[in-house]
């Protein structure tokens, strides 16, 4: 009986592949070796008494967890704001026209909204106390996102409890690691953070040229014909923002689509400004371009710009919003927005629906601000004229009593002392991918009037003036 075993073993053992046995045999010795080797260090001495302990002791010299500050650095120095940051703000005890702030359509101060979100406590608490895929979706979140969908005229959305989580979630809950993102240098630190979780292969193109895109493009065709396998695979991206928050500049979206077409790409639009500003009903970049909606994939957006409110959310059809609720991380696991902004938002947008005049008021503003900026000496935009977020950086033929780059820092000081609430916006200079030139940014309401505009453009003539050799 034996003898049969062990043919039938012999028998096993010829018909397992050579390469087979030679990684069993070691594996065999490595185990083998890890059990009965003995470690040698032929430097150990034994152990150091304590003199030879504290000689190596005093001799270290341990690294500073954060070096020194100059106490003269503004983020020591914060202003102090001492009411709502409405269509009027106080600050630093003055009282100020309120161009600080992206609170384009005034929903901030809203009475209307304020005593929804004051009886929404009184039914359903402060919070949520939970992610919405477990216990924290109540029947307003639900609510908000049918009113979204539909006033968006998408499929579907899904709403986020925080504005730089909503765009930093989106992307990576698509883009992978085998992916390429075409994106704009001049994109926000929101897209910036969404692209690093997706460790997609980035490809930057110079801010709206659409020529440098198609050439990234065609750079990109060529690689894939050379190696076809890999292209099949491999899914390509666009992002782009409808107004871009660090230049005020909108997007070139109808050559962008074309482009879309042409190669093949998936787009996403952050509208976090363009939204509530842009189009006669305030949908947006699309309905500004007449572009229509389903050639967009997704559109990511803030709540806390036009909308006045906190969270974010995303639009497009189901089969790609739903995707999003098993991946994204911020959706996932943060707990949902607490009930009584979900209703802010919610009133705000039954605001919106059926008061379109608040968007040509908000156009007007902006046109009229936009012409009167450019009649300062000493500080020109390039923003575009229906954006309400405004970027002033110095004329280059102008010459200053101070360094330029303090120029811009004490023309925000002394608009704010004399009524006129501008600041200097800041940034990640270490982190951001192109850091965005040091301006002044100013926001545009629409119930500014025409004299509050001139008397805005006047004091910061006043600025320039006094800080300009002449």
């Amino acid at each position: 009986m034996s003898q049969f075993v062990l043919m039938d073993v012999f028998q096993a053992f010829n018909e397992v592949p050579l390469y087979h046995v030679c990684l069993e045999v070691f594996l065999l010795l490595m185990v083998l070796w890890l059990i009965f080797h003995q470690s040698y260090n032929p430097n150990e001495t034994g152990d150091l008494s304590k003199e030879e302990l504290q000689a190596l002791i005093d001799e270290w010299t341990p690294e500073e967890l954060v070096s020194d500050v100059d106490q003269n650095h503004r983020a020591l120095h914060p202003r102090v704001i001492t009411s709502k940051a409405q269509k009027y703000i106080s600050i630093d005890n003055n009282k100020c026209l309120n161009l600080a702030t992206h609170n384009y359509l005034n929903f901030v101060g809203n009475e209307i909204i304020e005593k929804s979100a004051i009886d929404t406590i009184h039914k359903y608490g402060v919070g949520s106390c939970g992610p919405r895929g477990f216990y924290g979706t109540v029947d307003v979140h639900l609510d908000l996102e049918n009113k979204l969908a539909e006033f968006m005229e998408m499929e579907e959305a899904v709403v986020y409890s925080y504005g730089f989580s909503t765009i930093a979630s989106a992307i990576p809950a698509y883009a992978k690691r085998s992916d390429v993102i075409f994106v704009d240098e001049k994109v926000n630190f929101a897209i910036q953070k969404g692209l690093d979780a997706s460790r997609s292969r980035l490809k930057f193109f110079k801010h709206n040229d659409t020529n440098d895109l198609e050439s990234l493009l065609l750079e990109q065709a060529e690689l894939d014909k050379k190696n076809p396998k890999k292209a099949n695979v491999t899914r390509r991206f666009l992002i782009v923002e409808g107004i871009y928050m660090n230049t005020g500049e909108i997007c070139p979206l109808p050559a962008l689509i074309e482009l879309r077409k042409k190669y093949k790409l998936r787009i996403f639009v952050d509208e976090s400004v363009s939204f509530g500003t842009l189009g006669v009903t305030g949908r947006g970049v699309t309905e500004y371009f007449d572009v229509p909606k389903q050639d967009v994939d997704m559109i990511m957006c803030s709540m806390e710009w036009a909308l006045g409110t906190i969270g974010g959310f995303c639009v497009g059809s189901s089969f790609i919003v739903e995707h999003q609720r098993l991946s994204g991380l911020g959706y996932c696991f943060s707990a949902s927005l607490p009930p009584l902004l979900t209703v802010a938002a919610s009133k705000a947008l039954d605001i919106m629906t059926k008061d379109i005049t608040i968007f040509s008021d908000l156009k007007d503003c902006c046109e009229l601000m936009h012409s009167a900026l450019e009649t300062i000496n000493g500080l020109k935009t390039k923003s575009h004229k229906h954006s309400p977020v405004k970027h002033l950086v110095l004329s280059d033929e102008c010459v200053f009593t101070i360094p330029r780059e303090e120029v811009l820092y004490e023309i925000s000081n002394y608009c704010i002392q004399h009524g006129i609430a501008v600041i200097v916006p800041s940034y990640l200079e270490k982190v951001e991918k192109f850091t965005p030139t040091t301006s002044i940014r100013l926001t545009v309401n629409n119930k500014l009037s025409s004299e509050e505009i001139k008397q805005a453009c006047t004091v910061l003539q006043e600025a320039c003036n006094a800080l300009m050799s002449h």
